[in-house]
């Protein structure tokens, strides 16, 4: 009589089938989902890049962080570094005899430590320079010229001796054209005795060259809260123009570790006054400078601000 063959598999052969089975599956699932993420993590890095870039004309934001994002969310200021988002300060001179006119040069280097050559033209300028003493005073807004290799130039002086900081605030083009807003800082030292001055007392309206300058806004620490400016003259508001592209420009540092912020303001006059939207990183004092312009001439107005 003929052996007769079972035809269901045994045991053996049912369970490797699966085992087989679930490898090819899980190899299948990881390959899809690896798909997945790569594809979202290079969506969100272009989006970042492009959201970089601030022109001319655009609406209130502030620089502020090391890689120039917004504040929203109480990011740290910038300034804080030399080095950031793959780029690097690399100031050529770091000592300026104090109350002497003299010349900063520096280059801003990749991660190859290339100079970098390409920089985007943001309010006016491929790059904003802003120089204060470490006590806060002496503050200065300069705009250096790039040499075509790379270093930039600006006549400077230091009128006092001390420790000064120097902020290089610029958006940078790679060579496939992204482009990343970054803000870096570095010490200058004018040798000689430092005497700080320590800073006034908080204030929302002061003088400048003849002008009278105040503001209204509680700033909060990690809220996004409007500045209101009004600049008025002997006769009444003064007749703001444009300056670098807008109607004032608005830089915070914050006493103690000198975090920075530029803040640009409203498009538009509203009754004569410029409205600015800053968010405060955190708790501490702060110096603010507005720079405003009057009949071809710019001034600065200075107030300091305690934030709980």
């Amino acid at each position: 009589m003929p052996e007769q063959v079972s035809a269901a598999p045994d045991r053996s052969t049912l369970r490797l089938a699966l085992v087989v089975g679930g490898l090819v599956l899980a190899v299948l699932l990881g390959f899809g989902l690896g798909r997945m993420n790569a594809g979202g993590t290079t969506a969100g890095g272009s989006t970042l890049a492009a959201e970089h870039t601030h022109p001319p004309g655009s609406a209130p934001h502030d620089h502020g962080s090391a890689t120039g994002t917004d504040q929203g969310g109480g990011t740290e200021p910038g300034g804080l570094s030399v080095s950031a988002a793959g780029y690097t300060l690399a100031p050529l001179t770091t000592e300026l005899a104090a109350g002497r006119p003299g010349e900063l040069r520096f280059q801003v280097r990749d991660a190859r430590r290339r100079p970098a050559t390409r920089f985007a033209v943001v309010h006016d300028k491929p790059m904003h320079l802003i120089v204060v003493r470490r006590d806060l005073t002496g503050y200065q807004h300069l705009h250096p010229t790039m040499a075509p290799d790379g270093t930039w130039s600006v006549p400077l002086t230091l009128a006092q001796p001390g420790v000064w900081r120097a902020y290089a605030d610029f958006t940078v083009v790679a060579d496939d054209g992204s482009q990343t807003a970054v803000t870096l800082g570095a010490d200058l030292v004018a040798p000689g005795g430092y005497q700080p001055r320590p800073l006034p007392a908080p204030a929302t309206s002061t003088t400048v060259d003849g002008f009278t300058i105040g503001y209204q806004g509680s700033p909060q620490a990690g809220a996004t809260v409007p500045l209101t400016f009004r600049i008025d003259a002997a006769g009444g508001a003064a007749a703001l123009e444009r300056y670098l592209g807008a109607y004032g420009h608005l830089v915070a540092l914050r006493e103690g570790d000198l975090g920075y912020l530029h803040v640009h303001p409203e498009p538009e006059l509203v009754n004569g006054q410029v409205t600015f939207w800053l968010t405060a990183p955190g708790p501490g004092r702060y110096r603010l400078y507005l720079d405003f312009q009057v009949a071809g001439a710019v001034h600065t107005a200075e107030f300091t601000l305690t934030i709980p």
